[in-house]
Order: structure tokens, then sequence, then C-alpha cells
């Protein structure tokens, strides 16, 4: 999809475009990203074949999904796959999930010689088979077990630039950002990342960008602010409202990788060009389909594009009974098939993808038994190896 040049009337922007000079690239250790835009690290979506995607549509740092030290350390054949790249992959970014420095050192230092130019820690995931076992945003519950596994990263990565990624806390009760940033700074960590939610609040409600704010202040490492950025114009009032360094984002490129492209525009000082047609997304989606079974395979593939599918034709008319039959494909015939039967004129509006952040939910963590009852406590979690192997799985 090559849009034409757009102007401001094409598309009306909630806030203007960059000025000149008004952003910095994002600087993260030796690497210096422009836009300063990070593709966040999403468990099943942010595999090759979609960070290679999003980077010809151009986005600025491309995080893998989280990538599970210890199958990774074991040699788990399609753990390695997840974790791997292409040669066109510059800088080729992996995210480690573990809690136990003895494994996420190891892993950090073979990824630096395997040629891994940036690591992301996992503190962040809130998903009940990843915080029950003590992973994700749980671990920095436990600041000196935060500190270790931080420590231990950057010791393993030799140079190579780790990043931390976190939530708010466990809930408004709990909150542990501040420690988090603090526990990153000390230890060597290059930047944070904060997901202005907490681990309670999963997806819903809104992000509070006044977390990012706050942070900011009480770091000198760069902040990424990651929650709400939907549109691109969201991702410049991040930054000008709460002063961060750069922006995360997720759920708002899903089924939407031009997202990037229009992120670059806003940031470079343009407008973002007008939004796409459904006959121009089907040519992305077709794009992404044949990725998909290059790096999976036939079967997988198509599995794995079912999913994809839902979200690329979200919000057009037909899509309710389109997306019925596309999460039943078996081949990418029977995609384009289904496709075929829907309006290619239809222009993209995206209010089906901001709907998924209406609403204010509140989940009880999960933890593990008597976890908070000593927050000074380092000793890394006993996981079974199911656990690692669920959270492999979408945390």
């Amino acid at each position: 999809m090559k849009a034409r040049e757009a102007t401001a009337a094409d598309r009306p922007c909630a806030v203007p475009p960059a000025r000149p000079g008004e952003f910095r690239p994002l600087a993260v250790g030796p690497l210096r990203v422009w836009p300063p835009v990070v593709l966040a690290p999403m468990a099943g979506v942010t595999n090759y074949p979609f960070r290679r995607l999003c980077r010809d549509f151009g986005a600025g740092l491309y995080v893998s999904e989280m990538i599970t030290a210890r199958g990774f350390l074991e040699g788990n054949a399609f753990t390695r796959l997840l974790a791997s790249g292409g040669a066109d992959e510059r800088p080729r970014s992996v995210q480690i999930y573990g809690s136990d420095p003895a494994e996420v050192g190891p892993m950090a230092a073979v990824l630096a010689d395997e040629g891994v130019e940036h690591l992301d820690l996992n503190f962040g995931c809130p998903v009940p088979k990843v915080t029950r076992h003590g992973g994700g945003s749980a671990i920095p519950v436990k600041p000196r077990l935060m500190a270790a596994l931080v420590r231990a990263a950057v010791r393993g990565a030799r140079g190579v630039p780790v990043t931390v990624k976190v939530r708010k806390g466990i809930d408004d009760g709990l909150l542990t950002y501040r420690d988090a940033g603090r526990v990153a700074e000390e230890e060597g960590a290059a930047a944070i990342g904060l997901h202005a939610r907490t681990a309670a609040q999963l997806y819903a409600g809104r992000a509070d960008w006044g977390a990012i704010a706050d942070l900011k202040t009480r770091v000198r490492i760069p902040v990424l602010g990651n929650g709400d950025v939907w549109e691109p114009w969201d991702a410049l009032r991040m930054m000008r409202e709460t002063g961060c360094d750069g922006v995360i984002v997720g759920r708002g490129c899903l089924g939407r990788p031009w997202l990037f492209a229009e992120l670059a525009a806003m940031f470079d000082g343009r407008a973002p060009a007008p939004a796409p047609t459904l006959g121009e997304i089907v040519a992305v989606m077709r794009r992404h389909a044949a990725a998909l079974v290059e790096f999976f395979g036939p079967h997988r593939g198509v599995l794995q594009m079912r999913k994809w599918c839902t979200w690329y034709v979200a919000g057009f008319r037909g899509a309710a009974r389109a997306r019925s039959a596309l999460t039943r494909i078996r081949t990418l015939e029977e995609m384009d098939a289904i496709l075929a039967r829907l309006d290619a004129g239809e222009r993209w509006t995206g209010a089906a993808s901001r709907a998924t952040s209406a609403g204010r939910v509140q989940e009880r963590v999960r933890l593990p038994h008597g976890y908070l009852a000593d927050r000074d406590d380092a000793a890394p979690p006993v996981l079974p190896a199911a656990a690692w192997a669920a959270a492999a799985d979408g945390g």
C-alpha cells in the first residue's frame, strides 16, 4: 500500500504534526531510533513476519514477542524460531521472559553473540498464567529480585543495550513503577518502558499518562510511554504532555501496520495519509499471509493468519459475517474468496480498534501463595516446567 502525499485537508489531525527539531531520536544505548516509536512486544503477534511488515511502513524499533529463557536455553525449536529474525532486521530486538537470573543472564549472552542489538526484559505481562507463578508484572513487586534480573541481563549482554518494560503496579493499592524505575537505572538498563495501566486493569480503561510524566521526573534514563496510542497524533500528544522520550505502540497496530507510516509522517512534520480502503488493506493482508506461510509453514501460517484476518476487517460493513468465516480458513485461497465479497472501496475508520479499551475493568491479580509476605526476597520463584510452556503461549 503506497499512499499519495497527504495534506492536512485530507485527514484532520487532533494535534499538529511535529515542529522542526521538536523531538529527538530515541537513544537506547548506542542505538538512535527515529521516529521515536517502538513496536510493543506482544505474544503471538510480534513474530518476524509482522515485524518486517511494520518496518516496511516505517516503525522505529521492532521488538519480538516474549521469548522464555528456559525454553530458549534448552533449545526448544519453536521458541528458537520465534526468537529468530531476518538478514534485513536491523536493529534486531528480542524480549526476554524469565524470573531466574541464572537463566536470563546466559540467554542475554547467547543473543548478544548472535548479533542481537537490543534486549528487553518483560516485567509487565498481566495475564494470570504468568503472574500466578511470579512472572511478568509480579516481578517488580520484589525490587531486589528485579535488580538481580536486570543486573544479570546487563552483564550477559556485554554492551548490548538492555531495557525493561513494566506496568504501574499490581493494582491501585500496590504501585511498583517508581521502584522499578530506580532499580532499572541503578542496574544499568538503557531505558524503561511504562504501560500506564495496572496489572488489574489488563488492557481496559484509560491509561494513566500522569504516571509516565511522574516516572520521567524520577529517572535519568529514557522513559517510553505505552497506552492509548490509537492514532498517530496520540503519540505526539503523549510526548508533549508527559515529556517522555518515545512511545510504545501495542494494540493500536493490530490489523493496522500502516499506523507506523502515519506516525513517521507526523514526527517528520507531515499530515498522515488518507485512511486506506479495504482494497488496499486486502493487499496488505496478502503480503502478511504470504510471509506467515513462508515463516511458519503452510498449515501453521494459515492458522496464524486467522486471527489477523479478524483484526484487519473489523469495522467494515459485513465484517461480522466475514470474520466468522475467516476464523475457519484452511487456505489463503479461501481467505481471498471471503474478502472478495466485501466492498473494496470502503474506507477504514478505526472505530472498532479503539472500542477495545472502553470501560473500566478491574481483575484480581493472581500471585503465588504468600508472595506479598516478603517483598525484600530476591529468590527467584520456583516454576514448574509446565508454567514456562504456558507462558510461552501468550503472555
